[in-house]
């Protein structure tokens, strides 16, 4: 964890109110931080349906796998998160790690293994000790609060500055349900599903395939259009889970994802990823600056996310943000290169609402004073019309600063 917050934090964090049907507790396990949480526990007292959404990495790390095992059960009774060690590439040690967590944890809350989900985040191919839980999970299950949302938003931080939290609340069925999240992330960061560990817990009674259905979706316009360094993590986990304590107010159970009464739920739940995945990139490594980029008149929406993508992972963009450099020759570049259809001669680009090129030159009406001073914001919105079609997206990054160089230089040491 930076001793500096990142300038881009949010100015005060949400009010974060309790989710009936799952407690939460964090230890110190000393898994590689000193002076610091790094173990969280979230319990379900009744079974909890799940969802969940992970890293495309063809290398997954051995809890991503043992996720993927257990989702099909669709029940969950706890979960549990460490920071500081990925668990990943650490092979038939990385396995019995992920078994010897999953039976303390199913022995501390009095479930099965299959009903227990891991994740963990940090440094890759190191082997995990995991009898340092064991040691800690019977005394956590005991100890489990509801009203722990931002501590445990803490304990999953690696080099996080800041925890990332959120809410947001829905109806359904005439009945007001809420929906709580945590994040990390800040480095390692590239859409893929999910770049990250977010966890999002609602009191709704929803069931694993409807679950699983709005997650997917709702996955596309928030963690799958950011990025801070195109790449995706080994450990990359999404988990939405659903209690049910809502019935007891009436809630009929949802039993699948078109179902039109989820309609201010799959809206809330989709403003609420996208917040969350915006913290993320705004903790970015190092990152000064967050940059939203639009592409409209491409192909088709896939390929507008392509290109958008494109320029949003091109080291020389980045670097020009940084440097406050309205350098568009630079977009030029990550648009041709991307692979999709462009035509150079309708290219067309913004900075802000400063039009710089249109048709393919620069614009006859540059301003290079207007340009800059949308360039020395802390917020730049890039706008990108390719002039072929009706495709749109918009996709989030962040400068490419030298302290990013500096945190990743020396991460293990």
């Amino acid at each position: 964890m930076s001793s500096s917050i990142s300038p881009l934090a949010p100015k005060t964090y949400a009010e974060m109110p309790q989710i009936r049907g799952v407690r939460m507790a964090t230890a110190a396990a000393g898994i590689k931080y000193k002076n610091r949480t790094d173990v969280l526990l979230m319990a379900f007292d009744e079974p909890a349906s799940v969802a969940g959404v992970f890293t495309k990495s063809k290398c997954p790390s051995a809890p991503v796998d043992f996720c993927r095992q257990n989702l099909a059960h669709g029940v969950a009774r706890g979960v549990v998160v460490n920071s500081g060690n990925a668990n990943a590439f650490t092979g038939v040690k990385g396995r019995a790690a992920t078994e010897l967590t999953a039976k303390s944890a199913a022995a501390a809350l009095g479930c099965g293994e299959n009903e227990i989900y891991l994740a963990s985040t940090g440094v890759i191919g190191e082997p995990l000790d995991a009898t340092k839980f064991s040691g800690v999970l019977d005394q956590m299950a005991t100890d489990a609060t509801g009203d722990f949302w931002f501590e445990a938003a803490k304990a999953i931080m690696t080099t996080d500055t800041y925890p990332k939290v959120a809410t947001r609340s829905a109806v359904i069925d005439g009945v007001t349900v809420t929906i709580n999240g945590i994040a990390k992330g800040a480095g390692m960061i590239a859409p893929d599903m999910a770049t990250m560990l977010s966890f999002v817990v609602t009191d709704a009674d929803i069931a694993p395939v409807a679950l699983q259905g709005l997650l997917s979706e709702g996955v596309e316009p928030s963690f799958n259009s950011i990025t801070v360094d195109s790449d995706t993590s080994t450990s990359d986990t999404l988990m939405l889970l659903a209690t049910g304590a809502a019935s007891a107010d009436g809630q009929a159970k949802v039993e699948r994802a078109d179902d039109a009464r989820l309609g201010d739920f799959r809206a809330a739940l989709n403003d609420l990823l996208k917040d969350l995945a915006l913290q993320v990139v705004r903790d970015g490594e190092g990152a000064r600056k967050m940059v939203e980029i639009t592409v409209k008149g491409a192909e088709n929406d896939l390929a507008a996310k392509k290109i958008a993508l494109s320029i949003a992972n091109s080291p020389l963009v980045k670097t020009a943000v940084a440097g406050e450099d309205a350098n568009w020759g630079r977009i030029v570049m990550a648009v041709g290169k991307s692979g999709e259809m462009a035509d150079r001669d309708r290219l067309a680009i913004w900075f802000g609402d400063v039009r710089v090129a249109v048709n393919g030159e620069r614009d006859p009406a540059y301003s290079e004073e207007a340009t800059t001073a949308v360039m020395e914001r802390e917020d730049i919105p890039v706008t990108v019309d390719i002039g072929l079609g009706s495709g749109t997206a918009t996709v989030w990054t962040c400068d490419l600063t030298k302290e990013y160089v500096a945190i990743n230089g020396d991460y293990r040491s």
